[in-house]
């Protein structure tokens, strides 16, 4: 099974590579693809280039799991960059035999009935929610009713299909976001221990998020 997360990772952080890693280490997957986004359909573009987000995240995976793996697809496709064409792209190059397994945290299942063709992310895709242990919240009543035939109560189900399924995993979710990152360098302070070292020294050599 191939796992896909997506996100701006402006910058990467301790938090998504935490996520990441506890997901590939309670599901049954192969790999797990980051891949970041070019244009967010949803939300402001990020004032960072996208091939510098890219980098970032290359360079945190250097030295990880080597399940965890970046995907550059998105940057390679012009307009905004629809999780449903993602997929259908995954799925022209790994056909339609393999299990994959979108990952999504609790704001993504709350908006996900506004994402384009949100429906056929099923048909292309089991998915896997994230959530806080102890807390695992229900999601849009448009959501429950499209899901509520597809629940599975372990992800080991996962492989039994290409698709079509849907879970709820908790995860830690370390209180670390990119704003706070992005804020602490415009202001001139250090942002230690909140992205691995590698990054934040690309961050410097290239002079990304400082003011002006």
């Amino acid at each position: 099974m191939i796992g896909v997360f997506g996100g701006t990772f402006d910058p990467v952080h301790h938090g998504h590579l935490r996520m990441a890693q506890e997901v590939l280490d309670a599901t049954p997957m192969s790999e797990l693809r980051l891949i970041p986004c070019h244009v967010p359909p949803h939300r402001e573009t990020p004032g960072t280039p996208s091939e510098a987000r890219a980098k970032l995240l290359e360079i945190a995976l250097e030295h990880g799991d080597p399940r965890l793996r970046i995907d550059r697809r998105e940057l390679e496709r012009p307009g905004p960059s629809y999780m449903v064409d993602t997929l259908l792209s995954l799925r022209e190059s790994l056909g339609d035999k393999v299990s994959l397994a979108l990952i999504l945290g609790a704001d993504a299942m709350q908006g996900l009935p506004g994402w384009s063709r949100w429906t056929q992310l099923t048909d292309l895709a089991h998915l896997i929610f994230l959530g806080r242990p102890g807390y695992l919240p229900a999601g849009p009543v448009a959501l429950q009713e499209h899901l509520k035939d597809r629940w599975q109560d372990h992800p080991q189900r996962l492989i039994e299909a290409p698709h079509g399924f849907a879970i709820q995993l908790p995860v830690t979710q370390l209180d670390i976001s990119a704003s706070k990152i992005r804020e602490l360098i415009r202001r001139g302070l250090r942002a230690d221990y909140l992205s691995p070292a590698p990054v934040l020294d690309e961050i410097r050599r290239r002079g990304l998020y400082r003011s002006g």
